[in-house]
């Protein structure tokens, strides 16, 4: 049986850093074992030009000092007044790596987000043109589309028109959570991607809901039937180039999880690579961890694999901390729920 194994350092393709005392606090959890991650733009206010991204990134750069290399991946967020001249500046000089659509009022801090497609059609051309991706939550935000269908009816409605109106232009659909999505994802050769999360590869819509609501659990888009989180497990360990992993980590402060009116949001930069290797284990397919983690996501931005390595062992379960300590309150780290025998030697 294995019990050591050694990959290509991770990225992370969709992680929530937030801003001020929480980045500084949650930061360290991914740059322990992630080499780059996407970083989603959906601060108040959003991070909408290139001298946004920019200033953001010497924030996230300066709650990181002398600890190991890290290099956070700018996103825009696209607005229907987005400038497609200065996306493509940003591009050109290497700041920006993808453009993140939120339809308005689909998650968190979405508010700012798309309502009429037409009105970003010039944008989207110009991201073609240049070959820069365009990472979308995908849900419509109608109010007679039941919840649990709400990534179907986006597949169908809004993102096969908008891929058939822009030809070229390079989509991730970020944390698939539906059978739909694999298949969709599946039925497309190049210029689609998609991330799954940790959380949506161990719970289903009962973790959520039975024996009580449990806030901690509960993210958007919010996990689905047990046979969608079995299609996505099937999809992530298959070593699928179009699968890679984005955590969606979203760390919000006890007090606002656990309300009336609670945040979206699963925090599991602290434990993902455990959970992860524990799930492919018992797939028996701990050889695909490695393209899920460091070389699939590369590969769609067009960038070069890490060239450091981590090592994962086997022995008596990991002990992580229940939650990470903030200037803003406690941020409850995801309980997967089942022992975590892999040890990650950063």
């Amino acid at each position: 049986m294995t019990d050591t194994l050694t990959i290509l350092r991770p990225d992370d393709w969709h992680l929530h850093l937030r801003d001020g005392a929480m980045l500084e606090a949650v930061l360290p959890e991914t740059a322990r074992h992630f080499a780059r991650a996407i970083v989603m733009p959906n601060l108040v206010p959003p991070v909408v030009t290139g001298e946004d991204a920019a200033a953001y990134r010497e924030r996230i750069l300066k709650a990181n000092p002398g600890r190991g290399t890290f290099e956070p991946l700018m996103t825009l967020y696209l607005t229907e007044e987005t400038d497609p001249e200065d996306v493509a500046a940003a591009h050109a000089s290497g700041l920006v790596k993808a453009v993140k659509l939120y339809p308005a009022g689909a998650t968190t801090n979405s508010a700012s987000g798309v309502r009429d497609f037409d009105k970003v059609r010039g944008v989207l051309d110009k991201m073609a043109e240049i070959g820069l991706p365009l990472c979308v939550h995908g849900e419509v935000v109608a109010a007679e589309v039941d919840i649990f269908d709400r990534e179907k009816v986006f597949i169908e409605t809004v993102l096969d028109p908008i891929r058939q109106k822009t030809p070229g232009l390079r989509v991730v659909m970020e944390h698939i959570t539906t059978q739909d999505g694999v298949e969709y994802a599946r039925s497309v050769e190049t210029g689609l991607g998609a991330t799954i999360t940790t959380h949506h590869l161990v719970i289903n819509r009962n973790h959520i809901l039975v024996g009580g609501i449990r806030p901690h659990y509960y993210c958007l888009p919010v996990a689905k039937r047990e046979e969608h989180r079995r299609a996505l497990v099937e999809a992530a360990t298959s070593g699928d180039r179009r699968f890679f992993l984005g955590t969606d980590s979203a760390p919000h402060p006890d007090g606002a999880k656990e309300s009336a009116c609670g945040c979206a949001g699963c925090f599991t930069a602290t434990n993902t690579l455990s959970i992860l290797a524990e799930v492919f284990e018992a797939e028996g397919r701990l050889d695909a961890l490695e393209s899920f983690t460091s070389r699939n996501g590369p590969a769609f931005y067009g960038l070069p694999v890490n060239e450091a390595t981590i090592t994962l062992r086997k022995g008596a379960p990991v002990s992580y901390p229940a939650k990470i300590e903030t200037a803003d309150g406690p941020v409850t780290v995801f309980d997967p729920q089942m022992p975590l025998h892999w040890s990650v030697e950063a």
